[in-house]
């Protein structure tokens, strides 16, 4: 693939920084397939493990092979706040004042959500060099707003979101969307039928072949001989945690349970302040962990929660990273969700209830702590093989290949 390839994804991390890691992870697979790749991010993200140092407005980094352009970007509080949408309009005005005249032309653009505002960016580059120009949804905007920050759809924010949104679509050349239903949606906001793609998210081989042991700072927080109920992720609203701490609240008695929550996000102090309120002793709250060692602290769990809102918006689909660590880590998942295609029932790697029901996660938990080890094993192994012949970002990239 002799391809030069720019990806624009103000967030973008890696196992250097942290996440978002889908971008870093297709460059990899590109450049093995002899494509050179450009990632173009911010300097600034709240989902950063570390930061990248820059120096002056862009600065050029070699990161495992992969070059990198951080732009320097504002600081914000936190994920809600008004300083986070500075930070994307920062991105892409900065975008504008970069000498791309000096740089290789590219062949591809591939612009991913979430910001959308370097459509702007990347159609015109597109425009200027003759490149293929390919916009990647992650997660409906401002479409999410509407639905879980109970936005009206005349806030000004979501019109104005909505702008880039509908522009993206109608002067990409290609749309690839890790949400399987979401055709319909984008095709209402004037995609042609004939641009969308579905290319999920799913797991890099080498990264989850070569895992670091746990460290013992976070080993040494987790019960002895107890049913771990497990979750490792961002601790956001999105991640209806709250039903899983009341699911604990309703099974205290049963002392053979207990919730291990691994990660950081804004709604974590709203749930340890809720566990300390009701004197929850079969909850414990642990760190984020780097991603090398996810897989050494999913062995640890008996089984993998993963919960979200009752919400419309679902039904376009969802493509979490942890899901797919669920399953390659051959663990049986427990998956509180409504909508119509569900990965855990396709993949018959766990048990599915209703979102929003804390009395149905229960229930579930206590069936899977009474079927044998065997059926269980059973259930995380085919979850594994599932990723493994659907979910690899040596498959994925293929598809993107594709498109080229």
């Amino acid at each position: 693939m002799n391809k030069h390839i720019w990806i624009i994804n103000q967030y973008t991390g890696g196992p250097k920084y942290g996440m978002n890691y889908r971008s870093y992870y297709l460059a990899k697979e590109f450049k093995k397939n002899g494509a050179e790749v450009t990632i173009f991010a911010g300097s600034y993200s709240h989902l950063f493990s570390s930061l990248p140092k820059v120096d002056g407005f862009f600065t050029n980094e070699k990161v495992d092979e992969i070059d990198f352009i951080w732009v320097k970007t504002p600081v914000y509080k936190n994920s809600k706040s008004i300083g986070r949408m500075w930070n994307m309009l920062v991105f892409m005005l900065m975008l504008f004042f970069l000498k791309v005249k000096s740089m290789k032309k590219p062949d591809v653009i591939i612009i991913s959500s979430l910001s959308l505002f370097p459509i702007i960016n990347a159609y015109f580059w597109a425009k200027k060099f003759d490149a293929k120009l390919i916009f990647e949804i992650r997660d409906l905007w401002p479409q999410t707003l509407i639905e879980l920050g109970n936005m009206s759809e005349r806030h000004p924010l979501v019109l104005f979101l909505g702008f880039f949104e509908k522009f993206g679509y109608k002067h990409a050349d290609r749309v690839v969307s890790l949400l399987s239903n979401s055709k319909k949606y984008m095709q209402d906001k004037g995609m042609h039928d004939s641009k969308f793609q579905y290319i999920p998210n799913g797991i890099d081989l080498n990264e989850v072949l070569n895992i670091e042991k746990l460290d013992e700072r976070f080993k040494s927080k987790l019960p002895q001989d107890k049913f771990i109920v497990g979750y490792v992720g961002t601790i956001g609203i999105a991640n209806a945690l709250s039903y899983l701490i009341e699911s604990a609240k309703e099974l205290r008695s049963n002392t053979k349970i207990h919730f291990v929550i691994v990660g950081k996000g804004g709604e974590k102090e709203k749930l340890v302040n809720i566990v300390a309120k009701e004197k929850l002793c079969n909850v414990t709250f642990i760190e984020a962990i780097p991603k090398t060692q996810v897989q050494s602290m999913l062995s640890h769990f008996s089984i993998c929660y993963i919960g979200w809102h009752k919400k419309n918006i679902y039904k376009y689909g969802i493509s979490a990273n942890k899901l797919f660590d669920y399953m390659y880590s051959a663990k049986p998942i427990l998956h509180s969700i409504d909508i119509p295609v569900d990965i855990v029932n396709i993949a018959k790697c766990g048990f599915s209830v209703k979102a929003e029901n804390s009395k149905e996660i229960s229930k579930a938990i206590l069936e899977m702590l009474k079927i044998n080890n065997d059926e269980r094993m059973e259930m995380g192994m085919n979850g594994k093989q599932y990723v493994l012949d659907y979910h690899t970002y040596e498959n994925l990239a293929k598809q993107y290949k594709e498109l080229f």
